[in-house]
């Protein structure tokens, strides 16, 4: 795979691509925070290990998503995305690793779904090979990540569980309309 942070002049793109990649940083900026989340949370070493090395690949995305998107073209709610990210990750860690699993599931369930919309979106005006080669790449990392939580997800979930579930992929799609716009 491909890993280089693009240097790349947004003032040609159409604006719903700008508002498609704000959405990204901002989704790759609440990714991080998830993580931190979980590490100052909790103490499980396994759980820890995890969430150490995804947090590697989230920073690596969001570095890449600062080289793409100039500061005056991203979100103005990164401060309440970040808040958003950290309660991600922190209040499933309180219940243990299973909670923790099925978040990051979740949330990399509903990246994946993200990222191919827009990839779709590429392929049809069949411009900015190097920006879908790295959505590409982001993907298929997010994709890792949400397989990984999935096969440590020991047992089907209860009524919290998918609830969670639930208001993750709700809150997940509010947050992808608000940064598409702030």
């Amino acid at each position: 795979m491909q890993r280089f942070v693009l240097k790349f002049d947004t003032s040609h793109l159409p604006p719903a691509l700008v508002a498609d990649l704000r959405t990204d940083h901002a989704g790759e900026t609440g990714a991080v925070w998830i993580y931190k989340g979980i590490l100052a949370v909790s103490r499980n070493p396994e759980i820890r290990a995890f969430a150490s090395e995804h947090l590697q690949t989230e920073q690596r995305h969001l570095k890449a998503m600062n080289a793409l998107l100039p500061v005056f073209r991203r979100s103005w709610l990164l401060v309440p995305w970040r808040i958003a990210g950290f309660i991600t990750g922190a209040l499933p860690a309180l219940f243990g690793s299973t909670a923790v699993y099925r978040t990051i599931a979740a949330v990399e369930t509903f990246v994946n779904l993200h990222y191919q919309e827009q990839i779709d979106k590429l392929n049809a005006l069949g411009t900015h090979p190097a920006l879908k080669a790295q959505l590409i790449e982001f993907q298929l990392d997010e994709c890792a990540h949400r397989d990984e939580a999935t096969a440590k997800t020991k047992k089907p979930g209860g009524l919290i569980a998918r609830l969670w579930v639930g208001a993750i992929g709700s809150g997940s799609k509010v947050a992808v309309t608000l940064a598409r716009f702030i």
